[in-house]
Protein backbone atom coordinates (compact mmCIF):
# COMPACT_ATOMS: atom_id res chain seq x y z
CA UNK A 1 0.00 0.00 0.00
CA UNK A 2 2.88 2.49 0.81
CA UNK A 3 4.48 2.05 -2.52
CA UNK A 4 1.37 2.35 -4.14
CA UNK A 5 0.93 5.82 -1.96
CA UNK A 6 4.46 6.44 -3.40
CA UNK A 7 4.02 5.96 -6.48
CA UNK A 8 0.95 8.14 -7.13
CA UNK A 9 2.65 10.85 -5.15
CA UNK A 10 5.59 11.11 -7.70
CA UNK A 11 3.12 10.86 -10.57
CA UNK A 12 1.23 14.24 -9.11
CA UNK A 13 4.70 15.75 -8.39
CA UNK A 14 5.52 15.08 -12.15
CA UNK A 15 2.29 16.18 -13.27
CA UNK A 16 2.99 19.66 -11.19
CA UNK A 17 6.02 20.24 -12.90
CA UNK A 18 5.20 19.60 -16.22
CA UNK A 19 2.47 22.70 -15.61
CA UNK A 20 5.11 25.00 -14.45
CA UNK A 21 5.97 27.69 -17.26
CA UNK A 22 8.97 27.28 -19.18
CA UNK A 23 12.60 29.67 -17.50
CA UNK A 24 15.11 30.64 -19.82
CA UNK A 25 17.40 27.38 -18.89
CA UNK A 26 14.67 25.38 -20.79
CA UNK A 27 13.69 27.47 -23.71
CA UNK A 28 16.52 30.18 -23.75
CA UNK A 29 19.38 28.56 -21.76
CA UNK A 30 19.99 31.53 -19.98
CA UNK A 31 19.74 33.64 -22.98
CA UNK A 32 16.90 36.58 -21.99
CA UNK A 33 14.31 37.20 -24.96
CA UNK A 34 12.11 40.22 -24.05
CA UNK A 35 9.68 40.94 -27.19
CA UNK A 36 8.69 44.78 -27.61
CA UNK A 37 5.78 44.34 -29.93
CA UNK A 38 5.71 44.24 -33.84
CA UNK A 39 9.14 42.83 -34.94
CA UNK A 40 11.47 44.52 -31.96
CA UNK A 41 12.99 42.28 -29.56
CA UNK A 42 15.96 42.44 -27.17
CA UNK A 43 18.50 39.54 -26.41
CA UNK A 44 20.27 39.52 -23.52
CA UNK A 45 23.36 37.01 -23.72
CA UNK A 46 24.47 34.58 -20.65
CA UNK A 47 27.75 37.30 -20.92
CA UNK A 48 25.39 40.18 -21.18
CA UNK A 49 25.47 41.31 -24.17
CA UNK A 50 22.73 43.29 -25.16
CA UNK A 51 21.20 43.13 -28.80
CA UNK A 52 18.50 44.60 -30.26
CA UNK A 53 16.60 43.83 -33.45
CA UNK A 54 14.42 45.78 -35.68
CA UNK A 55 13.98 48.29 -32.35
CA UNK A 56 10.79 50.44 -33.83
CA UNK A 57 10.20 52.06 -29.99
CA UNK A 58 9.42 55.28 -29.70
CA UNK A 59 6.84 55.68 -32.62
CA UNK A 60 5.42 51.72 -31.32
CA UNK A 61 2.03 51.68 -30.50
CA UNK A 62 2.66 47.76 -28.94
CA UNK A 63 5.98 48.85 -26.66
CA UNK A 64 5.68 49.37 -23.35
CA UNK A 65 6.39 52.97 -22.39
CA UNK A 66 8.97 51.67 -19.59
CA UNK A 67 10.73 49.66 -22.24
CA UNK A 68 10.84 52.60 -25.31
CA UNK A 69 14.41 54.25 -23.49
CA UNK A 70 17.35 52.33 -23.86
CA UNK A 71 20.16 52.72 -21.74
CA UNK A 72 22.59 49.76 -23.32
CA UNK A 73 23.06 47.93 -26.23
CA UNK A 74 26.23 46.39 -27.96
CA UNK A 75 24.40 45.29 -31.17
CA UNK A 76 21.51 46.73 -32.86
CA UNK A 77 20.88 44.00 -36.07
CA UNK A 78 18.79 45.68 -38.64
CA UNK A 79 16.70 43.73 -41.44
CA UNK A 80 15.82 46.07 -43.64
CA UNK A 81 14.92 49.60 -44.19
CA UNK A 82 11.37 49.96 -44.03
CA UNK A 83 10.65 52.61 -40.72
CA UNK A 84 8.80 50.27 -38.76
CA UNK A 85 12.05 48.23 -38.55
CA UNK A 86 14.74 51.23 -38.88
CA UNK A 87 12.98 52.80 -35.93
CA UNK A 88 15.30 54.11 -33.01
CA UNK A 89 18.41 52.63 -34.88
CA UNK A 90 20.01 55.99 -34.90
CA UNK A 91 19.53 57.25 -31.73
CA UNK A 92 20.09 54.23 -29.62
CA UNK A 93 23.59 53.51 -31.29
CA UNK A 94 24.52 57.14 -30.66
CA UNK A 95 23.70 57.11 -26.95
CA UNK A 96 25.27 53.23 -26.24
CA UNK A 97 27.99 53.26 -29.46
CA UNK A 98 26.43 50.34 -30.51
CA UNK A 99 27.54 48.60 -33.67
CA UNK A 100 25.23 48.40 -36.35
CA UNK A 101 25.12 45.30 -38.37
CA UNK A 102 22.97 45.71 -41.61
CA UNK A 103 23.23 44.60 -44.90
CA UNK A 104 25.99 46.89 -47.20
CA UNK A 105 23.29 49.74 -48.55
CA UNK A 106 21.27 49.93 -45.88
CA UNK A 107 24.50 50.65 -43.76
CA UNK A 108 26.13 53.28 -45.75
CA UNK A 109 22.47 54.88 -45.80
CA UNK A 110 22.43 54.67 -41.80
CA UNK A 111 26.52 56.41 -42.00
CA UNK A 112 25.35 59.04 -43.88
CA UNK A 113 22.63 59.93 -41.53
CA UNK A 114 24.87 59.74 -38.61
CA UNK A 115 26.14 56.07 -37.59
CA UNK A 116 29.91 55.69 -36.65
CA UNK A 117 29.87 51.98 -36.13
CA UNK A 118 28.41 50.25 -38.86
CA UNK A 119 29.31 46.29 -40.28
CA UNK A 120 27.63 46.09 -43.71
CA UNK A 121 27.23 42.27 -44.17
CA UNK A 122 25.69 40.01 -46.87
CA UNK A 123 23.76 37.20 -46.93
CA UNK A 124 25.68 33.71 -46.33
CA UNK A 125 28.12 35.86 -44.05
CA UNK A 126 28.59 35.78 -40.30
CA UNK A 127 30.25 37.99 -38.14
CA UNK A 128 30.97 37.71 -34.84
CA UNK A 129 31.02 40.18 -31.78
CA UNK A 130 31.32 39.64 -28.22
CA UNK A 131 31.36 36.00 -28.75
CA UNK A 132 27.90 36.01 -30.41
CA UNK A 133 28.15 35.22 -34.37
CA UNK A 134 25.05 36.67 -36.36
CA UNK A 135 24.65 34.99 -39.93
CA UNK A 136 22.82 36.54 -42.40
CA UNK A 137 20.05 34.90 -44.31
CA UNK A 138 17.50 35.24 -47.12
CA UNK A 139 14.16 37.12 -46.70
CA UNK A 140 11.42 37.95 -48.98
CA UNK A 141 10.20 41.25 -48.82
CA UNK A 142 11.60 44.35 -50.06
CA UNK A 143 13.52 47.27 -48.69
CA UNK A 144 13.55 51.22 -48.67
CA UNK A 145 13.35 54.76 -47.67
CA UNK A 146 11.26 56.95 -47.84
CA UNK A 147 12.55 60.82 -47.67
CA UNK A 148 10.03 63.14 -48.80
CA UNK A 149 8.60 62.16 -52.64
CA UNK A 150 12.11 60.35 -53.29
CA UNK A 151 12.11 56.72 -51.94
CA UNK A 152 15.87 55.47 -51.37
CA UNK A 153 17.00 51.87 -52.00
CA UNK A 154 18.65 50.51 -49.08
CA UNK A 155 19.68 46.54 -50.44
CA UNK A 156 17.70 43.87 -50.55
CA UNK A 157 15.64 42.79 -46.65
CA UNK A 158 17.09 39.69 -45.12
CA UNK A 159 16.59 37.54 -41.82
CA UNK A 160 19.35 36.99 -38.98
CA UNK A 161 20.27 33.55 -37.39
CA UNK A 162 22.03 34.29 -33.74
CA UNK A 163 24.35 31.93 -32.19
CA UNK A 164 25.07 33.03 -28.56
CA UNK A 165 28.20 32.42 -26.70
CA UNK A 166 26.30 28.65 -25.02
CA UNK A 167 25.23 27.85 -28.51
CA UNK A 168 21.51 28.55 -28.27
CA UNK A 169 20.62 29.55 -31.79
CA UNK A 170 18.04 31.45 -32.89
CA UNK A 171 16.71 32.96 -36.19
CA UNK A 172 14.82 36.35 -36.46
CA UNK A 173 12.72 36.02 -40.05
CA UNK A 174 12.51 39.88 -40.02
CA UNK A 175 9.62 41.06 -42.69
CA UNK A 176 8.99 37.81 -45.37
CA UNK A 177 7.33 35.52 -46.77
CA UNK A 178 7.52 31.89 -46.59
CA UNK A 179 10.19 29.96 -48.82
CA UNK A 180 11.48 26.60 -49.77
CA UNK A 181 15.20 27.43 -48.26
CA UNK A 182 13.18 28.16 -44.92
CA UNK A 183 14.10 24.12 -45.00
CA UNK A 184 18.02 24.80 -45.49
CA UNK A 185 17.69 27.27 -42.96
CA UNK A 186 16.68 24.81 -40.09
CA UNK A 187 19.04 21.77 -41.75
CA UNK A 188 22.26 24.04 -41.65
CA UNK A 189 21.47 26.42 -37.98
CA UNK A 190 18.93 24.35 -36.41
CA UNK A 191 17.56 27.54 -34.49
CA UNK A 192 15.77 26.63 -31.63
CA UNK A 193 13.28 29.05 -31.63
CA UNK A 194 12.33 30.64 -34.72
CA UNK A 195 10.47 34.00 -35.04
CA UNK A 196 8.16 34.41 -37.52
CA UNK A 197 5.94 37.20 -39.01
CA UNK A 198 1.59 36.16 -39.04
CA UNK A 199 0.18 39.57 -39.74
CA UNK A 200 -0.23 39.36 -43.13
CA UNK A 201 -0.57 42.13 -46.15
CA UNK A 202 3.27 42.87 -45.91
CA UNK A 203 4.51 39.30 -44.60
CA UNK A 204 3.43 35.98 -44.13
CA UNK A 205 -0.39 35.12 -43.27
CA UNK A 206 -0.70 32.54 -40.21
CA UNK A 207 -0.70 29.98 -42.83
CA UNK A 208 1.80 30.37 -44.58
CA UNK A 209 3.92 31.17 -41.29
CA UNK A 210 2.87 27.68 -40.06
CA UNK A 211 4.25 26.33 -42.64
CA UNK A 212 7.80 28.17 -42.66
CA UNK A 213 7.74 26.57 -39.29
CA UNK A 214 7.42 23.41 -40.26
CA UNK A 215 10.34 23.85 -42.29
CA UNK A 216 12.25 24.97 -39.92
CA UNK A 217 11.93 21.99 -37.15
CA UNK A 218 12.44 24.38 -34.37
CA UNK A 219 11.29 23.55 -30.82
CA UNK A 220 9.94 26.92 -30.50
CA UNK A 221 8.35 29.39 -32.65
CA UNK A 222 7.54 33.11 -31.65
CA UNK A 223 4.68 34.91 -33.93
CA UNK A 224 5.92 39.00 -34.69
CA UNK A 225 4.13 41.42 -36.53
CA UNK A 226 0.77 40.93 -36.10
CA UNK A 227 -1.90 43.38 -34.33
CA UNK A 228 0.19 46.74 -34.05
CA UNK A 229 -1.72 48.30 -37.12
CA UNK A 230 -5.32 47.81 -38.82
CA UNK A 231 -3.51 45.86 -42.23
CA UNK A 232 -1.86 43.70 -40.34
CA UNK A 233 -5.21 41.08 -39.89
CA UNK A 234 -3.21 37.83 -39.11
CA UNK A 235 -4.02 36.17 -35.26
CA UNK A 236 -1.72 34.46 -32.75
CA UNK A 237 -4.72 32.23 -31.85
CA UNK A 238 -5.34 31.48 -35.91
CA UNK A 239 -1.63 30.69 -35.44
CA UNK A 240 -1.70 28.80 -32.98
CA UNK A 241 -4.84 26.89 -34.15
CA UNK A 242 -2.45 25.72 -37.17
CA UNK A 243 0.12 25.20 -35.66
CA UNK A 244 -1.90 21.65 -34.37
CA UNK A 245 -0.63 20.31 -37.48
CA UNK A 246 3.24 20.81 -36.87
CA UNK A 247 3.05 19.68 -33.34
CA UNK A 248 7.06 18.77 -33.03
CA UNK A 249 6.91 22.95 -32.63
CA UNK A 250 5.34 24.83 -29.62
CA UNK A 251 4.30 28.41 -29.52
CA UNK A 252 5.26 31.02 -27.54
CA UNK A 253 2.67 33.71 -27.96
CA UNK A 254 5.12 36.81 -26.19
CA UNK A 255 2.97 39.78 -25.58
CA UNK A 256 5.33 42.83 -25.61
CA UNK A 257 7.31 43.77 -22.90
CA UNK A 258 7.44 39.52 -21.92
CA UNK A 259 10.65 38.09 -21.39
CA UNK A 260 10.97 34.64 -22.45
CA UNK A 261 12.65 32.49 -18.82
Amino acid sequence: MKKISSILYAILILCFLSSLPLHANEIGKEVKITYLGHAAFKFVSPKGVVIYVDPFLSGNPKTPPELKAVEKADLILVTHGHGDHVGDTLAIAEKTNARIVAIPELGRYLTRKSAKNVTGMNKGGTFTSHGVAITMVHALHSSSVTEGDQVIYTGEPAGFVIRFENGFTLYHAGDTGVFGDMKIIGEIYKPEISILPIGSHFTMDPREAAYGAKLLGSKYVIPIHYGTFPVLTGTAEEFVKLMKEVPQTKVLVVKPGETVQ
